[in-house]
């Protein structure tokens, strides 16, 4: 190593402790009382259009996968249409794009109405749009708070700084995404905010899923809301910026949106949004559900991110999950975009296969993988996996069906969910990885109903028919093939995509992945 280096890295060492002093701490909150859900009533448009089917199926919850993108964007706008008392939204990314923004817009046109609105957002992302939710923080019927936020609120620098000071703290996310309207419906799942969730996307479009649902189990999600809106570890925009907080910043907001949204009411994706067949059923309320009192509401302790679940039989959703992949017993299903099993995962899987039970797994490849370093994590795990007897396929990065109506070049696979025996399904925002099992706050619903458990194998056949390439072992070497074509290397990918992987293969960071 030459002098030069030596003395930069000297100055380095010496700047960073410097730098980091100067960083600001997260203050403590100050005591509040509990904000909490608003009793559900019978005066709204979504109170008339639910409970005629409450009454019909006491007891039970109504359930309904939502895999097309367009009717999980036209879901969320209706029901802010219909909404008449409280929307809660929790998510963990929100993107100013049009189908994020338009969002925004009939947020902000449901509190004009007088309906109440809680934002619940992840700070990682939502610090990069503190202009905007302060803004809307301002309308007196919409509160934003951020989970485990950064107390620097401006700059890359002093992000980076913060996270550096603070890893632990800020290592920590909540994953979970909710969308409840009136207490009455609640939709949860896989799916951010944002145009590549809702196939809206000129570049890459995600494959997810989400549950529909109606019912006692709404409750559960609203219970499970207010846990994370009043944790000691989310924080109202005015007390990390009082001073971005201002009627002043509401209007130019609304300045900016106004025109901006009606540019999109004319666009591509709203004409395709009027003639597609699943939105139009929905707007008619010709959208049926399957009934079940036999389901688990999952969700994380918000504490988590101060290790208040430790290890990996802490996570909530992993304890609820655990036990149902182990019952398994003539096949298991799963789709995990993100899936570095670890060897508590590897040895479940691989013992359920070898006790009988056709364990299948679909994943991202190489080349469709958002997240490449996760692949590295994932493929150390591969050969073993194959090896023990679970069928491998992986996603190919030009697949989604949708796409091609509006340009994109790319899809990725972001469904998280599982099918044990073809008659228990679990949809969520849990990864099969050590960052969902430890560092993240995550949910998931975990349904016995057997229409349900058909209709996503018949989703997961599809994928792995169409899509996907099938992922196998040739004296000792991985092949991919889908029917056509085999490849004795990672498929489509780039070199640089490989050498990421092979990096994050061999560094010991499997925990963060």
């Amino acid at each position: 190593m030459n002098t030069l280096v030596l003395h930069c890295l000297r100055a380095f060492g010496l700047v960073i402790p410097l730098l980091l002093c100067g960083c600001s701490t997260l203050e403590p909150l100050p005591p509040q009382e509990p904000e909490l859900s608003l009793p559900v009533g019978t005066d709204t448009a979504l109170d008339r259009l639910v409970s005629p089917a409450d009454t019909q199926v006491p007891g039970k919850s109504g359930f309904r996968l939502v895999h097309d993108g367009m009717e999980a964007f036209a879901l969320r706008v209706h029901s802010a249409n219909l909404a008449g008392r409280s929307l809660d939204v929790q998510t963990y990314i929100w993107h100013e794009d049009q189908t994020g923004l338009y969002l925004v817009h009939v947020l902000l046109k449901a509190a004009d109405r007088g309906v109440r609105v809680r934002l619940l957002v992840d700070d990682m992302d939502a610090r990069a749009k503190h202009y905007g939710f302060a803004a809307l923080s301002a309308h007196p019927n919409i509160a934003v708070r951020h989970f485990n936020p950064f107390s620097s609120r401006y700059g890359t620098v002093s992000k980076v700084l913060e996270a550096l000071q603070s890893f632990n703290r800020i290592n920590h996310r909540m994953h979970n995404k909710t969308w409840i309207a009136d207490g009455r419906l609640a939709v949860a799942g896989g799916r951010n905010l944002g145009d590549e969730y809702f196939d809206a996307s000129p570049v890459v479009n995600f494959s997810d899923l989400d549950f529909a649902m109606v019912g006692p189990v709404v409750k559960e999600a609203a219970e499970s809301f207010d846990r994370y809106w009043n944790a000691s570890v989310t924080y109202p925009v005015e007390l990390l910026a009082p001073g971005d907080v201002t009627e002043q910043a509401l209007a130019e907001l609304r300045a900016k949106l106004d025109p901006y949204v009606a540019r999109i009411t004319q666009g591509a994706y709203a004409q395709a949004l009027r003639q597609d067949d699943a939105v139009q059923r929905l707007i008619k309320g010709d959208w049926p559900m399957d009934w079940s009192d036999d389901y688990q509401f999952i969700s994380d302790d918000p504490l988590k991110v101060r290790g208040i679940e430790q290890g990996l039989y802490g996570s909530k959703v992993l304890a609820g999950l655990l036990p149902a992949v182990k019952s398994s017993r003539e096949r298991l299903s799963i789709i995990s975009p993100y899936f570095v099993p670890g060897k508590l995962g590897m040895d479940a899987l691989t013992e359920r296969a070898g006790a009988g039970s056709r364990v299948r797994v679909l994943t991202n490849s190489l080349a469709a993988n958002d997240v490449v370093a996760v692949h590295g994590g994932y493929t150390k795990y591969r050969k073993p996996l194959i090896a023990g007897g679970v069928q491998l396929w992986e996603l190919k990065p030009r697949s989604h069906v949708r796409a091609s109506l509006f340009g994109s070049s790319g899809a990725s696979l972001h469904t998280k969910a599982m099918v044990i025996d073809r008659s228990q399904v679990f949809v969520g925002s849990y990864n099969l990885d050590a960052r969902s099992a430890v560092l993240n706050c995550e949910q998931g619903i975990l349904v016995r109903h057997p229409d349900l458990a058909e209709q996503l194998e018949a989703l997961f056949e599809r994928q792995i028919t169409e899509f996907a390439w099938a992922v196998t072992l040739e004296r000792g070497d991985v092949r991919w093939s889908d029917g056509k074509r085999e490849y004795e290397s990672e498929p489509y990918a780039s070199m640089g995509r490989r050498a990421l992987a092979w990096l994050t293969r061999v560094l010991p960071i499997e925990s963060q992945l």
